[in-house]
């Protein structure tokens, strides 16, 4: 299978998975704020996501004008994101925490999206 399909499908899945998680529970979106408050919690959720990024650009770094390049910027946001709650973790939870509720479900519903996007370029849903 190509790598991209595959991480078209995973994101595609991920991302819309993760948004019924958050709509069906929104008490959810507190906790992983609150959450982000313990150090522990902090240090394995940057490593979690340093590896997911990482992995990621390492098979899929292609930077052309089309559907490959969503998945790649999936890819170096949560390399960024792992490196940044694990190098400044006060400073980057302090940004998150300007970040409230509202605009969280904004973004989950653009991620949302995405994620409906990416599964109809695999599975071909709608005619593009």
């Amino acid at each position: 299978m190509d790598t991209s399909i595959f991480l078209a499908k995973f994101w595609g899945w991920y991302l819309i998975i993760f948004f019924f998680i958050l709509t069906l529970n929104p008490k959810r979106i507190k906790q992983i704020f609150t959450d982000l408050k313990d150090e522990k919690f902090l240090i394995i959720s940057s490593f979690v996501a340093i590896i997911v990024g990482l992995l990621n650009i390492l098979f899929h770094n292609i930077w052309e004008p089309n559907w490959k390049f969503i998945i790649t910027i999936i890819g170096w946001l949560s390399l960024f994101i792992g490196l940044s709650l694990f190098i400044f973790p006060k400073r980057t939870v302090k940004t998150l925490e300007i970040i409230n509720v509202k605009l969280v479900q904004l973004i989950y519903m653009l991620l949302f999206l995405v994620g409906v996007f990416l599964l109809n370029i695999v599975y071909g849903i709608l005619p593009m």
